[in-house]
């Protein structure tokens, strides 16, 4: 019985810590809530999304997903519009992978499904990172905030460097054909 309790308390402690944030916004990790508010933490998250996709060369063409707020994390979202090709998620993701390690983010999982290929990471300071490729070639980038203050959350600042889609979600599908990216696509 007494092992039975214990195994019971140890996964709801194990599920709790993996939430992130208990009622209340505190999450248990030890490590406290971030000292921002939901919109610092977007800012942030932004800046995340920007260093990255300066990074990738040559450029794609992205937009805006939807931002989403939980009861004490943000998360922002960018769409790749351009196409990349089975035969170039490969790099794609690798450009990524080096990106982030390189910046010193710990890579928790990395799926190698060929045709949905996906990378998880977190920041230093506790940020969620991932890439998951999608229907025809299509990249989604994602950033999750740890627990932070509640606030008011603004659209992002930075404009994409392509149609803005504003209002329009689900995005399309990728429509932007590159020539290394795309090299390969039908």
């Amino acid at each position: 019985m007494k092992r039975t309790a214990a195994v019971l308390t140890a996964v709801i402690l194990v599920n709790v810590t993996l939430s992130g944030c208990l009622s209340g916004g505190l999450p248990l990790s030890g490590v406290g809530r971030l000292d921002m508010d939901m919109q610092d933490a977007a800012e942030r998250s932004d800046e995340i999304l920007d260093a990255v996709f300066e990074e990738i060369r040559p450029e794609v063409q992205w937009a805006h997903g939807p931002t989403t707020t939980g009861s004490c994390d943000v998360t922002r979202r960018r769409t790749v519009m351009t196409i990349v090709s089975k035969e170039r998620r490969g790099s794609f993701l690798g450009l990524i992978d080096r990106f982030w390690r390189k910046s010193e983010y710990r890579i928790k999982a990395i799926n190698k499904d060929a045709e949905f290929p996906a990378i998880y990471a977190q920041t230093k300071d506790g940020f969620g990172v991932s890439l998951s490729i999608g229907v025809k070639g299509q990249a989604f980038f994602e950033v999750d905030s740890p627990c932070v203050n509640e606030s008011e959350v603004k659209d992002p600042t930075t404009p994409p460097n392509g149609p803005a889609y504003e209002g329009v979600y689900p995005l399309p599908r990728p429509n932007v054909r590159s020539d290394f990216w795309s090299a390969g696509a039908s």
